[in-house]
């Protein structure tokens, strides 16, 4: 049996929530799930509708703020982001990708201060987190600190290596 293409998996994916909706219009996880298909889509501004929807209903509810955040940057809104990144992590410390994602809005804001101490934080949280090193290296390449930059590409290398099983 062939697997459905990805986008009308989606499609089935959003009708199904959306039928679950109109049976319970106060659960929370049906709208985070319909708008997690949307951002899939790239329906940005459906993703961030569902999100919100979905935090209304919960508002303890980290990972919708944390991929309400994701749609938000997609969009370019990198405060957006940032704020609901926050909010994650408010709701969640030890929301290790949560840091990694703010620090990559972060740096697309230019905040690359910002952008290393988040990606450290992720570290701290998960040391094996090889994007997390790669975008603090190239972070640290645009400030000009190329020993550190060099350092981390070589722990995000060697990381990755480790996965895919091969010795550095």
């Amino acid at each position: 049996m062939l697997a459905a293409p990805k986008f009308q998996t989606r499609a089935l994916m959003i009708a199904d929530c959306t039928k679950v909706i109109e049976l319970n219009p106060n659960f929370a996880i049906a709208y985070y799930n319909r708008g997690l298909a949307k951002s899939d889509k790239g329906d940005f501004d459906g993703a961030i509708a569902d999100c919100t929807k979905a935090i209304e209903l919960n508002p303890n509810f980290s990972i919708a703020y944390y991929n309400r955040g994701l749609a938000r940057r997609d969009e370019g809104d990198w405060n957006g982001a940032i704020a609901d990144y926050t909010k994650a992590l408010e709701l969640n410390p030890n929301f290790s990708i949560a840091y990694y994602n703010r620090g990559l809005a972060k740096e697309d804001k230019g905040d690359f201060d910002g952008a290393i101490a988040d990606c450290t934080k992720a570290i701290e949280l998960k040391p094996d987190y090889a994007n997390a090193y790669a975008n603090r290296s190239a972070v640290k390449r645009a400030k000009g600190d190329l020993n550190g930059a060099n350092a981390d590409d070589a722990k995000s290398k060697e990381l990755n290596s480790k996965l895919k099983g091969v010795s550095p």
